[in-house]
């Protein structure tokens, strides 16, 4: 009988998150997470933010103050966790490849904006991503949609980085996809240790990405130097 015992105390917690762990590619959500519309969720957003605010001491009477519960109300459920809802996933079309063309795509300097799950505190930085066609392609603005609208939820940059992998996997009916992103996070620039030249970088390579060779030429093309 093993004698571990789990460690449920705040600070425990507080460890877990700042190690940035997560341990599924889905984001967790609860069950009946969409049972309240947009509406019936900013109204209570907004009670529940009113009294954080009370709570911190601020004067909700002021004029500059009023309206500010419902102001992140809104920016939590339209803007920056408008990805956590499934009907604002992007309508993706995929073409047949009548170029024939054979060799790797790659869309850099994607903006990802998302926001960290354990602080909820900004995300910044770019995504680069790359496949190769297998019969199908797919319109290039829309590797752009891909990646902001999984960006726009609370986030871990680990799971993220597979979300967006995962999702070219299916659009696309390859395993030949890479996915690079390179991000400051404002939970480690404006808290904690305060670092602020900081960034991370995760990736995630599958099928013909595996191969060395292959994922040299993706690094150099995200690398090179931008044209003027």
């Amino acid at each position: 009988m093993s004698d571990f015992v789990p460690d449920y105390s705040a600070a425990a917690f507080d460890d877990l998150g700042d190690l940035h762990l997560s341990d599924a590619s889905e984001t967790p959500m609860r069950a009946g997470a969409f049972e309240l519309n947009d509406e019936e969720k900013m109204e209570r957003i907004s009670a529940h933010f009113s009294e954080i605010m009370q709570i911190l001491g601020l004067d909700l009477t002021d004029d500059s103050l009023r309206g500010t519960p419902r102001r992140v109300a809104k920016m939590y459920v339209q803007e920056i966790f408008r990805g956590l809802n499934p009907k604002n996933k992007p309508k993706i079309t995929t073409f047949e490849n009548k170029y024939h063309y054979r060799r790797m795509l790659v869309e850099r300097n994607i903006p990802v904006q998302s926001t960290c799950e354990h602080h909820f505190q900004p995300i910044f930085g770019v995504a680069h991503v790359a496949y190769i066609p297998n019969g199908r392609v797919i319109g290039l603005s829309k590797l752009n949609r891909i990646v902001d609208y999984y960006a726009r939820r609370p986030q871990v940059q680990e799971r993220l980085t597979v979300q967006i992998a995962e999702e070219l996997r299916r659009m696309l009916h390859t395993e030949d996809v890479a996915v690079y992103i390179d991000a400051r996070h404002m939970c480690v620039q404006a808290r904690g240790v305060e670092h602020h030249g900081a960034s991370t970088i995760t990736a995630e390579y599958s099928g013909k990405f595996l191969n060395e060779e292959t994922k040299r030429e993706f690094l150099m093309a995200i690398h090179s130097r931008q044209p003027d």
